[in-house]
């Protein structure tokens, strides 16, 4: 397998082995690593990439962290068609405070997706055997890109450098099922000192079978509880089924469902994020520590090809919620509280239709 680091072209790998409950198979394993940098200002965010063979596709199941909390505050992988920049290093992120002489730029230039996050001293991901992210060779995933955010630099005052990052676990033998991210998330606005609801829902329009299996929340300051939902008709009521549900304020890394379930074509995702500001001042959604975001990451595998779409966002409020969009029996207690176990019976669908 080849990769390009910085214009190196590597080839020889670690091979690990990588074990589950069901199988023991032998793996590859790359450090995709920051290139020892020293930041110089508190909220930096770096990104370096890795450019993956274009002429063999390769089969990613795991992420091993390589990084500790009191030098990373979290970190990110990235698919990417191309990535923000050509450096090696350059200044990324939501909040970026740009390091003088490293470039500014995106995470990626074109064809970005999320594929791992990783905070607070979070345990490897393994994926379910047999799923895989598809990388290189005709896939859209060209590049990975790794970001790191470091909170705080007093660790580097010494002229101590950093080596954090992701060794990626994978195979060149063809996986049965691929996996696949689907973000959602909303724009919108918070008033000063309320609680408000910022919702957001699509339908599923591919004729795919798709089996959720982690997911990620992301919100600012202000976020009490995001959570994700299946939702379905039956007839003309709506039955919800919680995917997971989080405080967006814990360590933002990837957590396994709540429920085994599964969404095909005509089913609906939908996501809620309940924000409560104390603000004297309108809070809207935007990249700065000042501004509010709300994201819901649906982590999941198919038997086939990936989603092609790969968010579901909304204007948010004032102008969209869930009633708006014509949803029913919409459980906003369960919806808005951290409490696991809110029952169809509960949310009042009739007993025919349990």
């Amino acid at each position: 397998m080849s990769w390009c680091v910085g214009g190196i072209v590597f080839s020889l790998l670690v091979v690990g082995i990588l074990s589950s409950d069901a199988s023991t198979e032998s793996f590859k394993k790359f450090p995709l690593l920051m290139p020892h940098v020293k930041p110089e200002r508190a909220e930096t965010y770096f990104c370096t990439p890795i450019r993956i063979d274009p002429t063999q596709e390769y089969y990613v199941t795991a992420f091993q962290p390589n990084a500790s909390m009191e030098t990373a505050h979290h970190m990110l992988l990235y698919g990417c068609e191309t990535p923000g920049s050509d450096q090696d290093v350059w200044n990324c992120g939501e909040m970026a405070l740009a390091q003088p002489g490293i470039t500014t730029a995106p995470v990626c230039g074109s064809g970005s997706q999320v594929v791992y996050a990783w905070a607070k001293d979070a345990p490897k991901l393994v994926l379910p055997d047999g799923v895989a992210f598809k990388v290189g060779g005709k896939t859209p995933i060209q590049y990975i890109v790794l970001q790191v955010h470091y909170a705080s630099v007093e660790k580097f005052k010494d002229g101590s450098t950093d080596d954090s990052g992701v060794f990626l676990y994978y195979t060149e033998t063809p996986q049965p099922k691929s996996a696949g991210v689907l973000l959602m998330g909303t724009g919108g606005r918070i008033n000063p000192k309320s609680v408000e609801y910022m919702e957001t829902a699509c339908s599923i329009e591919e004729d795919k079978v798709l089996h959720p299996f982690a997911f990620r929340t992301h919100t600012h300051g202000l976020g009490r509880v995001v959570s994700g939902y299946k939702v379905s008709r039956e007839g003309s009521f709506d039955r919800w089924e919680l995917i997971g549900k989080k405080d967006p304020q814990l360590p933002q890394m990837f957590y396994p469902v709540a429920n085994d379930l599964v969404l095909r074509r005509g089913d609906k995702v939908a996501a809620r994020c309940t924000m409560q500001s104390k603000r004297e001042r309108i809070t809207r959604v935007g990249s700065t520590n000042e501004d509010e975001m709300c994201n819901f990451y649906m982590m999941y595998w198919t038997d086939n090809t990936v989603l092609r779409k790969k968010t579901c966002f909304t204007l948010g409020p004032p102008f969209y919620f869930w009633t708006r969009d014509g949803l029913n029996n919409i459980p906003d207690a369960d919806a808005s509280s951290l409490a696991i176990g809110t029952s169809a019976k509960e949310q009042g669908i009739p007993s025919h239709q349990i």
